[in-house]
């Protein structure tokens, strides 16, 4: 166990309200507004919505590139994450039984009625995703802004 001090990134933050309509694809949008409106530290607050495809990697797998392809209507029930260099989400999908599939956002979230969304950006810090060997992935890497 780690018992060094957390170092936190106290921020104020501003609110970007969006709506994404049917046949826009959620993840693509949003990294490219965040890019287009300058954001460095933009986050998830809520999302809403649904979805008729996605392509998912669930945990632990064997490799980054395995991933499942959902071709189905279903409910976004969470949609969680980072934006900044180059994002990282996570989203639960509800479907028409009522059960549930969740997992790493790759990409094809292609909206069926709307994606009501809203985005946090913390005005103090930027994120930025950096090597981590411990984990063989790129993590977040919070930094003061200047």
């Amino acid at each position: 166990m780690n018992n060094s001090k957390v170092k936190g990134f106290p921020s104020s933050m501003r609110v970007h309200s969006l709506r994404l309509v049917p046949g826009e694809e959620i993840k693509t949008t949003l990294l490219r507004y965040a890019k287009e409106n300058g954001l460095l530290a933009p986050f998830i607050l809520s999302c809403v919505g649904s979805v008729t495809k996605a392509t998912l990697r669930y945990a632990a797998q064997p490799t980054a590139d395995s991933t499942v392809e959902l071709t189905e209507k279903m409910e976004i029930c969470s949609l969680v994450g980072t934006l900044g260099a180059g994002g990282h989400l996570h989203i639960v999908l509800g479907r028409e039984d009522g059960s549930t599939v969740s997992g790493h956002v790759i990409g094809n979230l292609e909206v069926f009625t709307t994606a009501e969304i809203m985005i946090g950006e913390c005005e103090n810090v930027v994120f930025d995703r950096t090597y981590d060997a411990r984990t063989g992935f790129d993590e977040l890497d919070i930094k003061e802004r200047k």
